[in-house]
């Protein structure tokens, strides 16, 4: 009875969250295993952090992580096998492990907790290895478990997803810190107990993203593919390729043209985005967001003035309150539009 509880309520969690995408989690759910309906909320709330991070991630790039794009298998309606596929995979995959890791580490979970078979050994000069590491083994294999059962094809797509989602899970790991904590007489550190924490999600973010930009293409070799349905374990991605390939996300398909607006590969375009001009604290590359969303892809920078109101002038006064003033301020934001007599034609842009 408690199993089917927290499956409706993971249930509920998923509709509530993902209502407006076109990437059921509830069919997910209801068709992952019985065995480990535990876990399905956290699952739930670590494929809305991959979302989330996704579309911070790619904010101010042409193609947004938009909420069509967010399928995670190859049998619905989602059939590209481009590198930003990739990066939706990789970044899913990990959200699901990331938060079932953490879960289990903090004792949410009656069958799992930190990971203490190394302690008590040598980790190296002066330290070993002790406290409360998390533990991603547990993290990892249900994430595979949930993750990769979606995938119902048998092509090189599915191959190619099921690769992406173990990048993902890769990522994980590899962003893991060492942290230490000193022993000795007056605080002499003269030796170290140090354990394994994952690292904050943003990290992991950065680290994928860093992977799509330089994602390799791929060219299959259909004969080294094996039938049978992946999620049974008939057949591996490791197998297709190279091993030194194994953390990288890996596509088939150029991008299409992110630009201009095409209904049938459901891209919104970039007319109407906004853009970053000006604007303090921001990095190189989104200072380049109008230049790239907009004057790259035929269009041109707009700006909108707006009035906004903020607190101001903030004084402490005894005891205990702060009055503010209200003071308003002029706030320019930009758009790409399309100018009147724009001869732009499709396809003048690039993908990405």
């Amino acid at each position: 009875m408690g199993d089917l509880f927290m499956l409706r309520v993971a249930v509920g969690i998923c509709y509530a969250t993902f209502s407006a995408s076109a990437w059921s989690v509830n069919n997910f759910l209801i068709t992952g295993p019985k065995a480990y309906l535990t876990y399905t909320t956290s699952v739930a709330l670590g494929a809305q952090s991959g979302i989330e991070e996704c579309k911070f991630q790619f904010a101010w790039e042409r193609w947004n992580c938009p909420e069509n794009a967010l399928q995670l298998s190859t049998h619905n309606r989602l059939r590209s096998a481009t590198r930003e596929t990739s990066f939706i995979h990789a970044i899913s995959s990990a959200g699901v492990m990331y938060t079932i890791t953490k879960n289990c580490s903090m004792g949410d979970f009656e069958n799992c907790g930190c990971d203490e078979s190394k302690n008590g050994k040598t980790g190296g000069h002066g330290w070993i290895w002790g406290g409360c590491s998390d533990n991603v083994e547990f993290g990892e294999r249900i994430s595979k478990l949930f993750v990769d059962s979606l995938e119902k094809g048998k092509d090189a797509r599915a191959l190619m997803n099921l690769h992406n989602n173990r990048a993902g899970r890769l990522a994980v790991r590899a962003t893991m810190k060492r942290t230490c904590k000193c022993h000795g007489i007056s605080g002499s550190c003269s030796i170290q107990t140090c354990w394994l924490q994952l690292a904050n999600f943003r990290e992991m973010g950065n680290y994928l993203k860093a992977k799509y930009d330089q994602a390799l293409k791929i060219e299959m070799d259909k004969r080294r593919l094996r039938a049978g349905n992946s999620a049974e374990g008939h057949w591996a991605p490791t197998e297709a390729f190279l091993p030194s390939a194994e953390a990288e996300l890996i596509f088939l398909e150029e991008s299409p043209d992110y630009c201009t607006r095409n209904s049938s590969l459901g891209i919104y375009g970039t007319e109407g985005r906004e853009c970053l001009q000006n604007s303090h604290n921001t990095s190189r590359w989104e200072q380049c967001s109008c230049r790239r969303l907009c004057t790259e892809c035929g269009l041109q920078v707009e700006e909108k003035r707006t009035e906004a109101i903020s607190s101001c002038n903030c004084k402490f006064q005894w005891c205990c309150t702060v009055k503010c003033d209200q003071c308003r301020h002029v706030v320019s934001k930009y758009y790409c539009t399309r100018s009147p007599d724009s001869a732009w034609s499709q396809g003048k842009g690039s993908t990405r």
